[in-house]
């Protein structure tokens, strides 16, 4: 939908379709597992644009179309209905979709999470397989709720695959003190103890039409700097889009964020348009779990140290990551000044001593040459 919206502020005259598996407008996902999930947000809050906004820029929406291959060479999608729809430039954007458990919920589309809601009301214990940051959302959501939860991690720690040990360690405290029983790096407990069972176990990139056409990719669809795949007039950005990202590690990589799917679609879009501009923006996150507001910056791949300023006791700290002397990402619990200011190292490839990074009482800001 980002793509869309930025081929029209890019200038784009010629006709744009969206095409989507869901018979929904378009929305946004990051409230599904927070807001809308403890029922302080209704559904229609946080659709992307109204129904008239689409109209008015001349852009088709084709709901409820699943694509199941695609023909480079006769620029054509094929959909699972039989339907064929042909394209000038086509732009995948189909992100991906949740793994999931036989017998639990998953929390990535509205009719997941309405589903969820309706068997709620009749629930009082509820596991959450899975302690990234969907499970965590909705572990907070759910205590929020007044239900009994449990939250289990296979991992020896909570976000083992994106944060550091100071952050995991918190947030199983935090959880804990606002009663969830958490357990990490053992198997599930035995599930027939619980009313209601929710998998936030990641999703798979949806790849499988564009490589089957031929595109490079694994993990992902490989594209370069503009958002190209390997096959002509063939882009992908946001979740999909295997890449190489100037903040991250020396290889190509996925990032799932809204501030990703959305940039990145910018990027494909002024290409598309006729004035390129090679993709770099700065990664960024947020999440909101009880009182705690949290934030990232940057990418912590690879990093050789993690450094903690503040005391996390305090409930407001960050955590630093370097890689090779310099501030490659921040994670920022309720410390807004470190996560505008920390940019700024990032950016700058800054190298400071640990001792000087770590003294809550230099602002970050001042740090940067």
């Amino acid at each position: 939908m980002s793509a869309a919206v930025h081929l029209r502020q890019a200038g784009f005259a010629g006709s744009i379709a969206l095409l989507g598996e869901e018979n929904e407008l378009p929305y946004e996902r990051p409230p599904l597992s927070k807001d809308y999930l403890a029922g302080a947000r209704e559904r229609e809050s946080f659709r992307f644009r109204p129904a008239a906004f689409w109209a008015e820029k001349g852009i088709a929406l084709i709901a409820g179309e699943r694509v199941v291959a695609v023909d480079p060479a006769a620029h054509e999608v094929l959909c699972a209905s039989g339907r064929p729809i042909t394209y000038g430039d086509l732009v995948w954007c189909a992100g991906g979709r949740a793994r999931r458990l036989s017998g639990a919920h998953a929390i990535r589309t509205l009719s997941d999470v309405d589903r969820l809601k309706e068997q709620l009301e009749s629930a009082s214990r509820v596991l959450v397989i899975g302690g990234g940051w969907i499970g965590l959302e909705a572990a907070a959501a759910l205590t929020k709720l007044g239900k009994s939860v449990t939250l289990s991690e296979r991992e020896p720690r909570l976000l083992a695959r994106c944060s550091g040990r100071a952050l995991s360690d918190f947030l199983k405290d935090e959880h804990e003190r606002h009663g969830v029983e958490v357990f990490v790096g053992s198997p599930s407990p035995d599930p027939a103890g619980f009313d209601l069972i929710i998998a936030g176990i990641g999703i798979e990139p949806e790849t499988v039409p564009l490589l089957e056409a031929g595109a490079e990719g694994g993990d992902g669809v490989l594209v370069d700097e503009l958002g190209r795949t390997s096959l002509p007039h063939v882009w992908a950005a946001g979740d999909v889009a295997l890449h190489r990202n100037r903040f991250g590690p020396d290889r190509p990589i996925r990032i799932e964020s809204v501030q990703h799917a959305t940039d990145h679609a910018a990027t494909v879009a002024r290409a598309i348009a006729g004035a390129p501009k090679s993709y770099g923006a700065m990664p960024w996150f947020w999440s909101n779990q009880y009182a705690l507001k949290l934030q990232t910056v940057g990418l912590s791949h690879d990093h050789d140290e993690e450094l903690v300023r503040g005391d996390p006791a305090s409930g407001s700290f960050s955590v630093l990551y370097r890689r090779q002397g310099k501030v490659i990402a921040l994670d920022c619990v309720n410390m807004v000044r470190d996560y505008v200011q920390g940019r700024l190292l990032i950016e700058r490839d800054t190298v400071v001593a640990a001792k000087v990074l770590t003294d809550p009482g230099r602002p970050l800001k001042s740090l940067v040459e």
